[in-house]
């Protein structure tokens, strides 16, 4: 009973975590791991809270990323078809594509339960080794399919520069400033400067066939796994390999971002499991709760992820609903300037001055990639640069 308890409330901090931007499952996480030992709670039962909590997460966290062009790292990407179909009033569309994809995203992460039980511990030492590669070929992929390839490339490396400067600064929360600047603030500020208008939204489910979401996630297949047991890699990572592997559509793109922010996060916890090794934030909370996972933890844990993703779609459709009505009944431009205060504040707050300092140059970079036509995208040169960088140097 404790243990369903534990799962709801989880299910709704992780919906919380999801729409309000700055607040992060890594925040709640340390916290929760902070006051574990005083809490009258089994080690399994703290476990099951963080688990709801971080897939949930998964499900909502692209609410705010469509509707408010306001992103965290997982989520970043979704800023660019996203915010484009919230423009054409269909971000309700948008955000069933992402929950249709993040679905498919623990089928699959079902499916890789018995392959990184029985050959992850085998394989691990050998595909390490050819991770930088894969790296360097994706981030080539995407300079090489812009018009521009030369103000793609400097911006690229611009951006990576500005990463590997910001995660080498004494402070807090880092990947804050950085990609809410570059993804999220540099949108708002191009609203507000245009003087967008948001059309009245269509609440409508997407025209797609099962066939063409199968087509979306398979690049997923094989990138997500492959970032979820290596050190310093991540959903955003996953996306752009995936990025290089073929050419997606924006509903196409919204599905393949929906799978991979589910399978690395369901994923993380099948590596602590397998090789003892935390690749999340949240895997890494629950590897300090249960310092030994056993069978039946698993067991618990991947039911709990399961339950929880159920209760994470209809909540997610639920809310993309309500959101849809009243986005085009409040000003949006009000909207974009309270969203722009709102995390300015909240980076100030966790990152200090000087990640106030990032955020602002985070922010002009974006703006003068959105002006420049250049697909932002290359914007992740912030966190691949930095990545290429760890395994090279």
């Amino acid at each position: 009973m404790l243990t369903f308890f534990a799962l709801i409330i989880g299910i709704l901090f992780g919906t919380i975590t999801g729409l309000i931007p700055g607040i992060h499952i890594n925040q709640i996480s340390v916290i929760v791991l902070a006051i574990s030992s005083s809490l009258p709670f089994s080690p399994i039962v703290i476990a099951v809270f963080i688990v709801s909590m971080s897939i949930t997460h998964t499900f909502t966290d692209f609410l705010p990323s469509i509707f408010l062009g306001s992103p965290d790292e997982d989520s970043a990407l979704s800023v660019l078809p996203g915010h484009k179909m919230l423009q054409q009033g269909k971000a309700y569309q948008a955000v069933l594509l992402t929950i249709y994809g993040s679905i498919a995203g623990i089928f699959i992460t079902l499916f890789f339960i018995p392959v990184f039980i029985f050959l992850l511990p085998k394989i691990y030492p050998y595909i390490e080794k050819f991770i930088v590669f894969i790296l360097l070929l994706a981030s080539l992929f995407l300079i090489i399919k812009e018009k521009n390839k030369l103000l793609a490339m400097i911006i690229f490396l611009l951006a990576g520069s500005l990463g590997a400067l910001t995660l080498n600064l004494p402070m807090e929360n880092s990947l804050l400033p950085l990609l809410t600047g570059l993804f999220g603030a540099s949108t708002l500020s191009i609203s507000l400067i245009q003087k967008t208008k948001v059309k009245k939204q269509i609440i409508k489910k997407p025209k797609i066939k099962l066939k063409a979401i199968l087509k979306s996630t398979f690049p997923s297949f094989i990138a997500s796994p492959l970032v979820s047991f290596l050190p310093s890699l991540g959903a955003s990572q996953a996306a752009i390999i995936s990025l290089g592997m073929k050419k997606f559509s924006s509903k196409q793109f919204l599905i393949l971002l929906g799978s991979i922010n589910t399978i690395v996060m369901g994923l993380s916890f099948l590596t602590l499991y397998t090789i003892k090794r935390a690749r999340t934030g949240s895997a890494l909370a629950v590897s300090k709760i249960l310092p030994s996972f056993s069978h039946q933890h698993l067991f618990i844990i991947v039911l709990s992820i399961l339950i929880a993703s159920i209760f994470a779609s209809y909540i997610t459709i639920y809310l993309a609903k309500i959101l849809s009505k009243k986005i085009t009944k409040i000003n949006y431009q009000v909207i974009s300037l309270i969203v722009l205060i709102f995390i300015s504040i909240i980076t100030i707050i966790f990152s200090g001055l000087i990640g106030f300092l990032i955020f602002i140059l985070a922010t002009g970079l974006g703006i003068f990639c959105i002006i420049s036509k250049v697909r932002r995208t290359q914007l992740m040169g912030a966190l691949m640069i930095p990545t290429i960088l760890f395994y090279i140097l």
